[in-house]
């Protein structure tokens, strides 16, 4: 029994099926044709002996017997040499199909025989005895054609001791004759003819049975090639080929084990990649969701403060617990600027989502990079006296980009506010414009503490904070580092942040090609 519960079925090779049908067959083949010389041949053999007798008897009586008769008186010299001429046709005849012949005049005073010399006297009166039904071998014939002229037997000669075909009868011209042809023992030459097939047979046998191994074997190789082929691709394995040539249909079976192995391999490919992206997508929405979650956890929290400030101040103003108008106007610029921060939040979030949807694409066209950071300089003019910094930035020339220049302005804008609002030691901010290959780079640096390693790769998700106290300081909410990442990359483009000793680089590139 096999695992599954099925009875093991006995396995033969095809070569080994093949050989065995061909031996077989070889056998019947043989067992076949000495059972037929055994039944048919001694009925074969008469059927032919009377065939030749019937044409013997119509030789005859075409003949001028009256000129070869031989009469018991001495031969005249003149008919003597008609008799020898018409006897060496005779004999050829004679001698080509084993036959002998006696012919008698109705008087019985002449003859003609042809057979061996002794034989004259008993077949003349055989012949005698055939006619006057007194030949006691007569009884014994076995009678195998009959007509008005003639009758021809089997009959068993008691004087030879062997069996003969006979044909005898009158011809038109009142001559009796006699022709026999011995049947010698069919079954003795049926005996002898099986034994000799028997042995040829057996070594035919053996040549043969070589020669159908080599040549089933030849056969086989392809099929056994592609049996082993088809156990490769059930176990998945299309890195095999059929590369035998049996010059047949085999072969064009085997270019389609090929195109299917191929076919097979390359669909289980695109099966897994599209298994893969499945299972990303499901890790996608996962992530997504826990994004979600995110999101609605970071905009409660940043809205939860301004909102309780709101609330507070508020209800103070409502119940009049100070009167004094200093107290009343702090109360009112607490509330106007976290009304602000929420408002500023609100707008930052709607920006981003735009940007990551693709619903605010972006308009490219080509700027002076230059003069846009001149002016957002210029726009930042108090809070960098506010911030007591020092803005260094050299470049002159203008510089052509492609790009869309308000979100530019938006990214500049981002950069250089968070750059002032991480000033350290020397409190310097410097901005550079740097030329590469195919695109210009935009770096702004400022001294400081550097951003720890583990929260580099965090720093452009929304809400993320390295120092969350300085954040609210400010007013941070994380996300203008987000809607940058989110701009830059709807061009195509690269950003990012390196660290120094003294300081923290953030950069982007824009394309400048003509």
């Amino acid at each position: 029994m096999t695992g599954n519960g099925k009875t093991d079925k006995k396995f033969h090779t095809l070569q080994h099926q093949i050989s065995v049908v061909f031996i077989c067959l070889l056998l019947l083949s043989i067992f076949t044709i000495t059972l037929i010389n055994g039944l048919f041949l001694e009925k074969y053999y008469v059927s032919k002996k009377v065939e030749v007798l019937e044409e013997a008897k119509e030789v005859l009586s075409q003949m001028n017997l009256d000129d070869i008769l031989q009469y018991d008186t001495d031969i005249e010299e003149d008919k003597k040499g008609a008799t020898d001429e018409i006897s060496d046709e005779i004999e050829r005849s004679s001698s080509r199909n084993n036959l002998t012949w006696i012919i008698v005049n109705e008087e019985n005073s002449g003859y003609y025989y042809w057979g061996e010399n002794n034989m004259a006297k008993m077949l003349r009166s055989k012949l005698f005895g055939y006619i006057n039904n007194l030949d006691q071998d007569m009884q014994h014939s076995r009678v195998l054609k009959k007509t008005d002229t003639c009758t021809m037997w089997q009959v068993h000669d008691r004087f030879a001791g062997m069996e003969y075909v006979e044909c005898w009868g009158q011809f038109d011209n009142g001559y009796y004759f006699l022709i026999r042809s011995p049947l010698e023992s069919i079954k003795e030459s049926a005996s002898i003819s099986n034994s000799f097939y028997f042995i040829v047979g057996i070594i035919i046998i053996v040549v043969s049975g070589i020669v159908i191994l080599v040549m089933t074997n030849r056969i086989t190789r392809p099929i056994s090639e592609l049996t082993k082929l088809s156990e490769k691709m059930s176990d998945l394995d299309f890195d095999a080929r059929y590369q035998s040539r049996a010059g047949n249909e085999i072969d064009v079976l085997g270019d389609n084990f090929n195109k299917m192995s191929r076919k097979l391999e390359s669909t289980i490919s695109e099966l897994k990649s599209a298994n893969n992206k499945l299972q990303k997508d499901i890790e996608d929405k996962i992530k997504i969701d826990e994004m979600r979650k995110e999101f609605l956890d970071n905009v409660s929290h940043e809205l939860k403060t301004p909102i309780a400030l709101i609330q507070g101040y508020a209800e103070g103003l409502n119940e009049n617990i100070s009167d004094d108008p200093e107290s009343r106007e702090f109360y009112c610029e607490v509330i106007m600027d976290e009304a602000s921060k929420m408002n500023k939040l609100v707008k930052n979030l709607l920006t981003l989502n735009q940007l990551e949807s693709g619903k605010d694409a972006p308009v490219m066209e080509r700027f002076d990079i230059v003069s846009l950071i001149r002016g957002v300089l210029g726009s930042m003019h108090i809070m960098i006296e506010q911030k007591e910094a020092t803005v260094i930035f050299e470049e002159t020339e203008p510089v052509y980009v492609w790009a869309d220049e308000f979100k530019i302005e938006e990214v500049v804008t981002n950069y250089t506010s968070n750059a002032l609002n991480h000033l350290d030691g020397e409190r310097k901010v410097e901005i550079k414009v740097l030329q590469e290959e195919d695109c210009v780079k935009v770096t702004v640096f400022n001294t400081g503490t550097p951003i720890p390693e583990e929260d580099i790769p965090n720093l452009w998700n929304k809400f993320y904070k390295v120092d969350k106290a300085r954040t609210r300081e400010y007013g941070g909410s994380g996300i203008g580092l987000s809607i940058v990442k989110a701009i830059i990359e709807s061009m195509n483009q690269k950003y990012g942040v390196c660290n120094y000793d003294n300081g923290v680089e953030f950069w982007f590139t824009l394309d400048c090609r003509q």
